[in-house]
């Protein structure tokens, strides 16, 4: 694992000290700060720098270099990323009103639960996690679709049923992943079978845990988004005249 993206996997007493200064996210995030300058958008700002801080600290945090050795730690980084940013995100890049929507809700929750599905492929994911390339086109990739998903889920114009079952779908397909990870008989990803025993976890053990991350903590923000959104948008009732 000494070629992959974020570097060799960190002994557990170096861990703290593996920090990184990783120039694309760096890049990225000046990126989301110069675009979102340039709308001339006061609104959206706490969003966006609570956004920007998740991503540096997903990049060049030590957290990285323990995607390196444990899967479970890499499914955590995957979740804030898709679970967290992208909402801050679509906070800070709202859907326009006037926007024309080529796209349905429906065709969005399909993209990302395939991209979703494709990089935790276990194929797929040896080869994402080494290089720049691969490793930023997974990325960048889980994050995009996630941001679309989330903009049109928050968009004031999407109705409540449409936003509220788009939210469900995507927890169901997560937690289907997070299932199928967590009962596989036999670990799948051969890049943690000799990284694990380290941090006093097996690699089967390793993996169960990532697919319980996926299964329920990643659900939270998706069910809480819904309840506001819900709460948000019902309509109060009429205020009681004053009293006689």
């Amino acid at each position: 694992m000494a070629e992959a993206y974020c570097g060799p996997a960190p002994a557990p007493e170096a861990l703290l000290a593996a920090w990184n200064a990783d120039a694309v996210a760096v890049a990225l995030c000046a990126a989301l700060a110069l675009a979102h300058a340039r709308r001339g958008e006061p609104a959206g700002r706490w969003p966006l720098g609570a956004a920007i801080l998740l991503i540096l600290a997903l990049f060049l945090s030590p957290l990285c270099a323990l995607t390196v050795a444990l899967f479970s730690a890499r499914v955590a980084h995957h979740v804030l990323l898709v679970a967290v940013a992208a909402p801050l995100l679509a906070l800070a890049f709202p859907e326009r009103a006037d926007a024309p929507r080529r796209i349905g809700l429906s065709l969005l929750v399909a993209v990302h639960t395939l991209v979703l599905w494709l990089w935790h492929a276990p194929p797929v994911y040896e080869v994402a996690i080494r290089g720049a390339l691969p490793y930023w086109t997974m990325q960048a990739s889980l994050l995009a679709s996630a941001v679309l998903l989330w903009r049109r889920v928050l968009a004031p114009r999407t109705g409540i049923g449409p936003a509220a079952l788009a939210l469900l779908a995507t927890v169901v397909q997560m937690g289907m992943l997070g299932a199928l990870l967590t009962f596989a008989r036999d670990p799948l990803y051969a890049p943690h079978l000799t990284t694990t025993l380290a941090y006093s976890l097996s690699p089967r053990a390793d993996q169960q845990l990532g697919g319980l991350i996926m299964w329920v903590p990643a659900a939270l923000p998706y069910l809480v988004a819904a309840a506001l959104l819900i709460g948000s948008r019902l309509e109060r009732p009429p205020a009681q005249a004053g009293r006689r």
